[in-house]
């Protein structure tokens, strides 16, 4: 029984076509025919029955041709909204650089970062600024966010800088309001500790963390960070600053060098 109704849905048209003409013969000569009436009813059904299933699959076919365009235009919107996002984010990435090159004291270049990762053991940067550029090596990099490092290889035309992120990194801070001067070394995931500052020395969560200026590489005042916990150092009279950074180092694509002061 299913093998014939598959042979009639297989070849409904055909069939339909022949039960009509065949019908439509007999009700020629059998017009006023009780019988024929109930053949009539049941040639209706018969051809309503074979008729479904081509108008279903018609209905499935063009159900999900709209499905495939809503899924190609929902991947378009999306794409299109990512692009309207990153150019949204690099806009204000490049008006925070103006503003700060603009706002500065200090004379500085601003560079690209084309590469990141690990060199010789260091955890570095790679920027497309050189020694045509007036970049020498021990020169502070850093965004309008806070220092992020500082030049130790010197190109032509690109330079490699050690980033506060790398473990052998060290920077001479000042933490404000109090003035304390500690050096701060990097922990983990954007946080900083520093070191060397005083039991008796009053910091709070929230205090600005700059550069002291002891260094001939990085000028007094430079953004480093904020405090984000203070802790007592077991068996000894000092404490232990955690300082929070707020440059993203896995976002960052834009720096600046700093070749001294204006």
């Amino acid at each position: 029984m299913r093998n014939l109704l598959l042979f009639i849905i297989k070849n409904k048209d055909h069939f339909v076509f022949a039960v009509t003409v065949t019908l439509s013969i007999s009700l020629l000569f059998n017009r006023n025919n009780d019988e024929m009436s109930v053949v009539r009813g049941f040639s209706s059904d018969i051809v309503s029955f074979l008729s479904s299933p081509m108008v279903k699959v018609k209905s499935l076919a063009i159900v999900s041709e709209e499905n495939q365009f809503l899924r190609e235009r929902n991947l378009q919107l999306n794409l299109q909204l990512e692009s309207i996002l990153y150019a949204a984010d690099e806009n204000k990435n490049l008006r925070e650089l103006l503003d700060f090159k603009r706002e500065t004291k200090l004379k500085i270049i601003p560079a690209s970062i084309i590469n990141k990762g690990i060199q010789t053991n260091i955890k570095a940067l790679t920027i497309d600024v050189g020694s045509r550029d007036s970049v020498f090596t021990n020169q502070a990099v850093l965004t309008p966010y806070g220092v992020i490092g500082k030049t130790i290889q010197v190109g032509k035309n690109s330079a490699i800088v050690q980033s506060i992120s790398d473990n052998n990194f060290r920077l001479s801070v000042r933490i404000m309001p109090s003035g304390a001067v500690g050096i701060l070394r990097w922990f983990d995931s954007n946080t900083c500790k520093v070191y060397e500052i005083q039991k008796n020395v009053e910091v709070n969560i929230g205090d600005r963390v700059i550069t002291s200026g002891f260094s001939k590489i990085y000028p007094p005042k430079l953004p480093v960070g904020t405090v984000s916990g203070v802790y007592d150092e077991r068996g000894s009279y000092q404490k232990v600053i955690n300082v929070s950074i707020q440059n993203d180092f896995e976002s960052i694509q834009n720096v600046f060098i700093v070749l001294g002061e204006k």
